[in-house]
């Protein structure tokens, strides 16, 4: 089943628009209010009055309610957790799909860490795309710490794909 969630979630990327450049992010094209990089991956927008894409909001929204406990506030890290905001610096988007749907054991200054398989989750992996979004902005220092000062609206298309990966509501 975490197969096939992450299928859905992860689309096949647009052709790419050079005229959807923005600046300090790497969004290079776009479909219905998602944008994506030079390599196909997702990525932010960030306005320069700070207003941030759906997905980036979507993604605050969602690490916040399901890996802030361990993380930290913004990404930052805990004594339980490391700084996804520094892992995304050379955690590729490939990897950290893998991590979250799969977990991680690691044994670090004799103390083991475990990272939980999260695949089955749905409050995780329904969103998995947003979490990682607004994690990169976090780790190329686009998008401060707290609250994104302001939001695009959400498309109907993250609605439908949301109610899709969820199921119907009961």
């Amino acid at each position: 089943m975490a197969v096939a969630v992450l299928a859905a979630l992860t689309l096949a990327a647009p052709a790419r628009a050079e005229s959807d450049k923005v600046a300090a992010d790497k969004a290079v094209s776009s479909q219905d209010g998602k944008f994506f990089d030079a390599n196909g991956e997702p990525t932010y927008k960030i306005g320069p009055d700070g207003k941030v894409d759906w997905y980036t909001y979507s993604g605050f929204q969602r690490y916040s309610a399901e890996c802030l406990r361990c993380h930290g506030p913004d990404g930052m890290g805990s004594s339980y957790a490391p700084a996804l905001a520094n892992s995304l610096k050379t955690l590729s988007y490939g990897d950290f799909l893998s991590t979250v749907a799969n977990g991680r054991k690691n044994l670090e200054g004799g103390q083991e860490k475990v990272m939980p398989t999260l695949g089955l989750d749905k409050n995780v992996m329904c969103f998995i795309d947003d979490i990682y979004i607004y994690l990169k902005a976090r780790s190329d220092d686009a998008l401060g710490r707290g609250r994104p000062p302001g939001k695009e609206p959400k498309s109907k298309a993250w609605e439908e794909g949301v109610n899709a990966c969820m199921g119907p509501p009961s």
